[in-house]
């Protein structure tokens, strides 16, 4: 799990979006971020989260908030996820786990007894500055938006 916490600066980053174009933190700047990281496109779980977010997002952009959602898909599956639901965000691609372990996110697991290493859903709140106003670890996909606005 994440050892980063409220008050750190928030790792930098430079990860390709759904179209291969690349985004980072710095692109941010002046602007709140919510970077939630899930662990695959397209899945129940991830589906639910994404779309909570993304009927909320007036609410999100009102408050001063641009969302960015990553895991280690590929473009091509982050682009198809983008466009299947209609996320009005930015989904990085980060499958050489960098951002994913820039932010701790990448590591053991357990799922029906298995143990693996996979994405911990997490949400970093993200200052105009880059620094972490909040980590959230336990998420709650159906009302992620409650949990962060």
């Amino acid at each position: 799990m994440t050892t980063l916490k409220a008050g750190d600066k928030a790792p930098d980053f430079s990860i390709p979006n759904q179209d291969g174009k690349t985004v980072s933190l710095s692109d941010f700047k002046g602007k709140k971020l919510v970077l939630f990281f899930y662990p695959k496109a397209s899945t129940p779980g991830c589906t639910v989260e994404a779309c909570n977010l993304r009927d909320n997002v007036d609410r999100f952009r009102e408050s001063g908030y641009e969302i960015l959602g990553a895991s280690a898909d590929s473009q091509k599956r982050q682009s198809n996820f983008k466009e299947k639901y209609e996320l009005p965000y930015d989904l990085l691609a980060d499958e050489d786990h960098e951002l994913l372990n820039a932010y701790g996110v990448w590591g053991p697991k357990k799922f029906m007894g298995k143990e693996y290493d996979g994405i911990h859903r997490t949400t970093f709140v993200i200052d105009e500055d880059g620094k972490i106003e909040e980590v959230i670890t336990k998420v709650k996909t159906k009302e992620h938006s409650e949990q962060i606005l």
